[in-house]
């Protein structure tokens, strides 16, 4: 790569650096009070969620720098957001090192993927709109927990639930400001002058991570690897690529699957879930607005670096938001997820395979538990018997496809769905 350092050091454009932190922002609001609200539900110690946000940023950040850097494409390497809602739920009725262990086949899995060049395999094994219907079964309670929220606290929830319906709906203000951002702000606002938080409280010091072992449970595994390698793989990893090679570039998909496995399996000893390519960010940082084709990935290495500053100071950030009500993360958490539950359902019942994605969903959101193992894997599994049995022409006509059609027939997340 002769002339890297030169060139890195030059072109940098001022909007590509915005675009950065744009990026990073989005990735520490509405995806941080997922796994905060992931941990409150699986009674995870403050301890071990500063270590899980210390990795997935701190990891997230060098794999960013470094994949960016090497193949001079804006990749954001950050963690599944589906994923930290199936772990919230698995935590219910998992040990915390038995859901560790989990983590750990999923890394070991996604290499031997990523090895043996069979990413399109997997993909195919289940028809995405099944895939996507599971992921959907798993998030609507989160959509449904943005109207009871307002119940609990309805100043300050009913408040920042319309800046964000005004927001998306007015669409000329929300392209400056995000609407989840708005939501955010306002929200604290409101907090702030009806029971105000206090930063003393909290010292401004580096977090310390800590290292797990993990123990390994069939249960657990059955119930929590395939789902984390569907989120992987078919969701946040194809959302990622689609809209790189969309803008012109060549993604290495084997090579983007290889890092989420080495990615999780580091994130796996120090508490947290698996690492993935984040589609969201990556439709942020690769906007045509960041600059040349060949120079958008200095966006990238902008939010890596942040995010790295970011998860460095985990413990601080964890101080503050345990004083905020879990109400109010449980609607903003919400509507972080509100897009990414809106095209989930709609992959999941506008193309083929509509009885066994609704199947899918209605078992994953029933909490069917058997054999100890949970409704997720047991929704992509009855999803898929039930559709080769009464949907045998979906099954014919895809048969033979290539996995670069259904992506991109099924997962049109373009970055305008992203942003």
């Amino acid at each position: 790569m002769k002339g890297v350092n030169d060139s890195f050091f030059s072109n940098w454009k001022a909007q590509g650096i915005v675009n950065g932190f744009i990026a990073w922002l989005f990735g520490v609001t509405g995806p941080l009070l997922i796994v905060l609200n992931s941990a409150e539900v699986g009674g995870l110690s403050d301890s071990i969620t500063t270590s899980w946000i210390f990795a997935i940023y701190v990891i997230g950040g060098l794999s960013t720098i470094g994949l960016s850097v090497y193949y001079k494409q804006p990749i954001a390497v950050a963690f599944t957001i589906p994923g930290a809602v199936l772990v919230g739920t698995t935590l219910m009725s998992h040990s915390f090192t038995d859901v560790l262990g989990a983590y750990v086949v999923t890394s070991v899995l996604l290499l031997i993927i990523a090895i043996t060049k069979s990413t399109s395999l997997f993909m195919n094994a289940i028809p995405l709109p099944i895939m996507m219907a599971m992921v959907s079964g798993v998030l609507l309670p989160f959509g449904i927990n943005i109207f009871m929220s307002v119940l609990e606290l309805p100043l300050v929830n009913g408040a920042t639930l319309i800046v964000f319906l005004v927001l998306t709906f007015f669409k000329r203000i929300g392209a400056f400001i995000p609407p989840i951002l708005g939501a955010i702000v306002i929200g604290f606002i409101l907090l702030s002058l009806q029971q105000p938080v206090s930063l003393k409280a909290n010292s401004f010091e580096m977090s310390t991570p800590e290292l797990f072992l993990p123990t390994f449970n069939l249960s657990t595994i059955s119930e929590l690897t395939i789902p984390l390698l569907v989120t992987v793989i078919a969701i946040q990893n194809a959302q990622g690529i689609t809209i790189l090679n969309s803008i012109g570039y060549k993604a290495p998909v084997n090579a983007l699957t290889t890092w989420s496995g080495l990615g999780s399996l580091i994130n796996s000893f120090f508490g947290a879930h698996s690492a993935c390519i984040a589609g969201p960010m990556t439709g942020i940082i690769a906007d045509k607005t960041s600059g040349k084709l060949n120079h958008r990935y200095k966006s990238a290495v902008i939010m890596g670096l942040l995010w790295i500053l970011f998860g460095l100071f985990a413990g601080f950030v964890m101080g503050v938001v345990r004083e905020i009500p879990i109400s109010l993360i449980q609607l903003l958490a919400g509507l972080a997820l509100l897009m990414v539950l809106k095209n989930c359902l709609a992959a999941s019942f506008s193309t083929k395979f509509q009885i066994g994605a609704l199947f899918s969903f209605m078992i994953t959101l029933s909490d069917f538990t058997l054999f100890n193992i949970g409704s997720p894997f047991w929704g992509l599994v009855f999803g898929t018997c039930l559709s080769f049995v009464f949907e045998k022409d979906d099954f014919q006509k895809s048969k033979g496809k290539k996995i670069k059609s259904d992506v991109s027939n099924t997962h049109e997340l373009k970055t305008e769905n992203l942003k």
